[in-house]
């Protein structure tokens, strides 16, 4: 659905559940109006504001220096000044305040060499997308188009300010910020910056990691992200990020439990089964469980059957070290590679002995995983039986943790004159997997089992 092409100016009554956040701007907004320079909000504010939608940020432009911008806010820092830009808190809020500025040359394809303070119509051309270079006076309640913003909003395409390979080219990050605003937004991306971006794109390599990473994941976290993946992947951005999805294609899978094709279009139906909401890494879990099939694909000689033996264990090393080039956090990377190395288990869920299973699934994200399995199903065979028992045996054990503290310790086992090493931990699981399968209801009846499995060591 298309923006509302004349849509009300973003004044005060607009925008919902933004007040303390917008009259923060404001109030920086008006003392830099009082002190005789020019202030506007600007980017992607006035954007959302337009769309009435409560932006997350403000930022400010304006005709002030940053020294004189850091001597009206003296506790503001600097945190780019080179730049024009300077960091103002204002009601427990930050914000960034930058002078109206040109860029010079951009040489390394990610930041100008020097900037020229400047005009607002200046300024408003050396941004990205029309629709983020928009300009808003919220004391005048006047919207300050100089780059047909408004009206691309309206059209609701994303459209490169001035020739687009120029503006790829001072910065090949706008090559995936043009991904995710048209996958936020449902924008169509206008068709010259398009080709210009399809031009560019092998050009992102010139990014750092890190960067690289927070524009993906905000494609990822967008309830629109299977929009986002199909850019990316005809684009040619996909193949300069993550070459190891584009292996997926051709990738054939038997068709007894995959009738829906190769592994590429198993893994992007998957993506669209996964609910809006989706943590990020259950969606990287997701592209990346079955990333280690193309490296252990077989057929069998004899009667033709595809294999592939150990794709899981293949795929979650291939899962560490995939996002540890883009620079994830531990934390991610441990979550989902642990998710993409147990995925395979939940064929096995029905015939796990009590103990097992309450092992498997108090995992500490668990419940992403057993999503991972239901999207899995429903992105191949449709088969949701493993996951309706799951789902019961969660409902069964719902009333006591799933591991309860154990009735027996090393201690016990010491004391019984078991000695110290491999054969005191085998006694001591053999234990708690009794305690968990309900064999043993109290620390009594297990310590009287362990008189009889080794005597009371006297």
């Amino acid at each position: 659905m298309k923006p509302d092409p004349n849509p009300p100016l973003p004044g005060p009554g607009n925008v919902p559940d933004d007040w303390s956040l917008r009259d923060a701007a404001l109030e920086i907004v008006r003392r830099l109006r009082e002190a005789g320079y020019e202030a506007l909000l600007a980017g992607g504010c006035v954007r959302d504001l337009l769309r009435g939608v409560a932006p997350k940020d403000y930022d400010i432009a304006t005709s002030a220096h940053p020294a004189e911008i850091q001597a009206l806010f003296p506790r503001s820092d600097a945190v780019g000044a080179h730049f024009g830009v300077i960091l103002v808190k204002s009601r427990g809020h930050g914000f960034e305040v930058a002078t109206f500025r040109e860029d010079g040359d951009y040489r390394d394809g990610r930041r100008p060499e020097q900037v020229t303070f400047s005009t607002p119509e200046a300024d408003a051309r050396r941004r990205d997308f029309t629709i983020n270079g928009m300009f808003y006076d919220p004391l005048e309640d006047r919207v300050i188009d100089h780059v047909g913003g408004r009206e691309d909003l309206a059209a609701g395409l994303i459209r490169a300010i001035g020739e687009p390979s120029d503006r790829f080219r001072e910065d090949y990050l706008r090559l995936l910020r043009a991904i995710r605003f048209a996958t936020h937004l449902g924008f169509a991306i206008e068709p010259v910056t398009w080709a210009a971006l399809c031009e560019n794109a092998s050009r992102i390599a010139a990014i750092t990691p890190e960067r690289i990473r927070e524009e993906l994941d905000k494609i990822w976290l967008s309830p629109a992200r299977v929009r986002g993946f199909d850019l990316l992947v005809e684009s040619g951005l996909m193949a300069a990020v993550l070459p190891e999805i584009l292996a997926l294609r051709g990738c054939e899978q038997p068709p007894e439990w995959h009738p829906e094709g190769d592994v590429f279009v198993h893994t992007r139906l998957m993506m669209e089964q996964l609910p809006p909401g989706a943590s990020l890494p259950l969606v990287l879990s997701v592209l990346f469980h079955d990333i280690g099939k193309p490296a252990t694909f077989t057929r069998d000689d004899a009667d033709g059957r595809i294999r592939f033996h150990g794709h899981d264990q293949v795929g979650a090393t291939m899962t560490k070290d995939i996002l540890r080039r883009l620079r994830y956090p531990n934390a991610v990377i441990d979550t989902v590679t642990a998710a993409v190395a147990r995925h395979m288990r939940f064929k096995d869920v029905q015939g796990m002995r009590t103990a097992t299973l309450k092992r498997f699934m108090a995992a500490p994200h668990f419940a992403d995983e057993l999503e991972l399995h239901r999207v899995d199903c429903l992105g191949s065979n449709g088969k949701l039986e493993n996951h309706a028992f799951v789902l019961a045996r969660q409902r069964e054990f719902a009333d006591a943790p799933l591991l309860p503290s154990w009735f027996l310790s090393g201690r016990d086992l010491l004391d019984h004159g078991v000695a110290a090493g491999p054969d005191l931990g085998t006694i001591l699981t053999e234990a708690h997997d009794l305690q968990l399968d309900g064999a043993h209801t109290s620390r009594e009846e297990a310590l009287a089992w362990l008189e009889g499995r080794v005597g009371d060591g006297g």
